[in-house]
């Protein structure tokens, strides 16, 4: 298949996976997010990660997720990862209460898949919330494929998915299975030295039992940077 409509089939596969329901709650959301990581030395990775988070219907801020993490390379692909969430919650951007987690995952970086690249990750989540009991384990698949506009080009499209699955219940954390799936297509291109922006769309759909599900519409702006 010639790259052109290699490239239309995965931007409709991508569409098509935004499920659609009637009655489905929908909110517009803005996410600005930033990700340092480094070489520590030997095979180890530290990585920094701020994600912002505005909405319409929650006017405003609703989230600022911090992410600190330490990292194993096995190789030259897969690398091993622990760390911790900082994760506290606002309604109109006034603090409404904190979220705390631990978090280990591990990473497949850039596979060649036919014209382009995939990665994947598998995540797993312990969750806490002040002033509330109960420990929330959640488990997080994604996949990502990265295809270049040309050949050896580094600006590329890129889908990705992920569901998040929820392993128990707890007063906070009351779906049990998939809770949410994200859904996404960005652009992202290189920009000065090791630094690379990604600007897109992102579907999150979120499964409520006995209502309406949710489906957030988000433009998402990134920037990474890897030393």
């Amino acid at each position: 298949m010639s790259p052109r409509p290699l490239r239309l089939c995965l931007f409709a596969a991508a569409v098509a996976a935004c499920p659609r329901q009637a009655g489905a709650k929908d909110d517009a959301q803005l996410w600005l997010g930033g990700t340092v990581t480094v070489d520590a030395g030997g095979r180890v990775r530290l990585s920094q990660e701020v994600v912002a988070r505005f909405s319409a219907n929650r006017r405003g801020l609703y989230e600022i997720e911090s992410n600190t993490m330490v990292g194993y390379r096995l190789d030259s692909r897969v690398t091993l990862w622990a760390g911790y969430t900082h994760d506290p919650l606002y309604a109109a951007g006034r603090f409404t209460l904190m979220e705390q987690r631990a978090r280990e995952q591990v990473t497949v970086d850039k596979l060649p898949f036919g014209p382009g690249t995939l990665s994947l990750r598998l995540r797993l989540e312990q969750r806490w919330r002040d002033g509330t009991a109960g420990t929330g384990w959640r488990l997080r698949p994604f996949v990502r494929y990265a295809l270049p506009l040309r050949p050896g080009g580094h600006t590329a499209l890129v889908f990705s998915h992920e569901s998040f699955l929820d392993l128990n219940r707890t007063a906070f954390q009351k779906v049990g299975g998939e809770e949410r799936m994200r859904n996404a297509v960005a652009l992202a291109t290189p920009l000065a030295g090791r630094i690379t922006a990604e600007i897109g769309y992102l579907n999150q759909h979120g499964f409520v039992p006995g209502g309406p599900d949710t489906s957030d519409h988000v433009a998402t702006v990134t920037l990474s940077a890897s030393f």
